[in-house]
């Protein structure tokens, strides 16, 4: 049975949409096309779509742009037909609707992220308290309390205390046994890290212990430690330790996928920090490798370091990265197609419209307001006056009217160098948008209910509603 679908879409974007509609199976989609009757689909309100869309008798779903800011459940109890808000552009239409082979689903996980506070010892409880809950919000599911070398940590009970009151669960990560001992009393939930030597401490506590090799190297030793504990009905994780470039990090890959051979069902950490604190790289990549390494090997725990500003956004990027890998896992599948936030300097289809397609559009204004598009030609700058085509933001200034008009230039100046930088790195721009830097950064939360606010310049003016009437 197919399904029919009202797409509600503006006069300009009209012909692009019915080249992506012809495409649609017709075994599964028949498709009714409304034009609310404004130039811009993306400035039509909820009124201007109950007066001027008709719903056909039979249709099952009725589909909004996706930049369209008007209330859907308050449209689909007028239509009495469910009404959604489609992507934001155009081509992605198909995705939208399930053609691209899979519905993605990244509410799920299984891999808990231990995020350690290595200078733990040298900060105040409260001090604690406040960053231990940043990197919850960020993601964490574990606070990790790293120990230093020759450095007291006097207030180590109160501080597991305080975190755990707070509804938090707590590793304690040290080389000193009596540490170790100290935070399993105070009620830390895991002990990071026992060997075979100090393996007596896990039959003292209920704190899940960590356990790792004598020596990177020496796998035996580890097999030791978890023969022990399995012997005695314990609980534990097993870390093999990853070791850095060049310095072991071939070698210790290797390591983990014996240990999982040796040992199919044990529950396993891997400690990245190794790989994302000691490679000046952008660590998003990294992460997505290792997580999909961890997911390859059912190792449900990582032990997460942020200290360098090149990883500052480690929890984020392991969040990211532990929610891709397991739907792709689910799914049999590559992991490729779910989603941006691994994706933060290119996009994977940054151009959402052709040279030809945006010529087409420019043919048809006839007011003075510049609209700024990115093509696989360069950035293009139109009104009815001028298109321009260009890959220097700079070099567009002598073509534009807005010698006089400093809040405009300043605008067009501004959104004209995001353009550029989008072009370079291949990144989608959609004007008045900020980029998208997936995991990198947070995304702008957005009311998709209501126009944004009027801006310090000109571009942020909305139109009057007499002017979408006509137009």
């Amino acid at each position: 049975m197919t399904e029919h679908l009202v797409f509600v879409t503006g006069r300009l974007a009209k012909p692009r949409l019915e080249k992506i509609v012809a495409t649609l199976p017709r075994d599964r989609f028949t498709a009714t096309i409304a034009d609310a009757g404004v130039k811009v689909a993306a400035l039509m309100t909820e009124e201007i779509i109950r007066r001027r869309v008709t719903v056909p008798e039979g249709a099952d779903r009725i589909i909004l742009p996706g930049r369209c800011r008007a209330d859907t459940a308050a449209l689909t109890a007028f239509f009495g037909v469910p009404v959604e808000r489609g992507p934001d552009e155009i081509v992605d239409l198909p995705v939208h609707l399930g053609l691209a082979g899979r519905n993605v689903d990244l509410s799920r996980h299984d891999l808990t992220i231990f995020s350690e506070i290595v200078d733990a010892s040298k900060l105040t409880p409260d001090e604690i308290l406040v960053r231990a809950q940043d990197l919850a919000r960020r993601g964490a599911d574990v606070i990790d309390l790293g120990g230093l070398p020759d450095t007291p940590f006097p207030h180590l009970e109160d501080t597991v205390r305080l975190l755990k009151q707070a509804g938090l669960r707590v590793s304690v990560d040290s080389f000193d046994r009596d540490e170790l001992a100290r935070g399993a009393r105070a009620g830390a939930d895991f002990l990071l890290s026992l060997n075979e030597e100090t393996l007596d401490l896990a039959f003292e506590t209920d704190a899940v212990p960590v356990l790792v090799p004598m020596r990177p190297e020496d796998l035996p030793s580890l097999d030791r430690a978890i023969e022990r504990l399995q012997k005695a009905g314990r609980p534990f994780l097993a870390d093999p330790i990853l070791e850095p470039i060049h310095f072991g990090f071939a070698a210790s890959v290797v390591r983990y996928h014996e240990t999982r051979r040796r040992h199919p069902d044990i529950e396993m950490m891997m400690g990245t920090g190794n790989l994302t604190e000691l490679t000046e790289a952008d660590s998003v990549g990294v992460t997505a490798l290792l997580v999909g390494m961890c997911s390859e090997l059912a190792i449900r725990n990582v032990l997460i370091v942020q200290v360098s500003n090149h990883t500052r956004r480690t929890v984020e990027e392991h969040d990211a990265a532990r929610r891709v890998m397991y739907a792709a896992r689910a799914d049999g599948a590559l992991p490729k197609g779910y989603g941006r936030q691994l994706l933060s300097l290119h996009d994977k289809r940054p151009y959402t419209q052709t040279p030809e397609e945006i010529a087409a559009l420019a043919a048809e204004v006839r007011d003075p307001n510049y609209r700024v598009a990115v093509a696989e030609d360069g950035v293009h700058i139109y009104n009815r006056a001028i298109h321009r085509i260009g890959t220097d933001a700079m070099a567009f200034f002598p073509d534009l009217d807005v010698a006089s008009d400093g809040g405009h230039a300043f605008y067009l100046g501004g959104e004209l160098t995001k353009a550029e930088l989008a072009w370079r790195l291949g990144k989608r721009y959609v004007q008045d948008e900020p980029l998208e830097w997936g995991s990198a950064m947070d995304a702008v939360a957005q009311d998709t209910t209501t126009f944004k606010e009027v801006g310090h310049t000109l571009h942020g003016r909305k139109p009057s509603r007499g002017s979408e009437d006509t137009e």
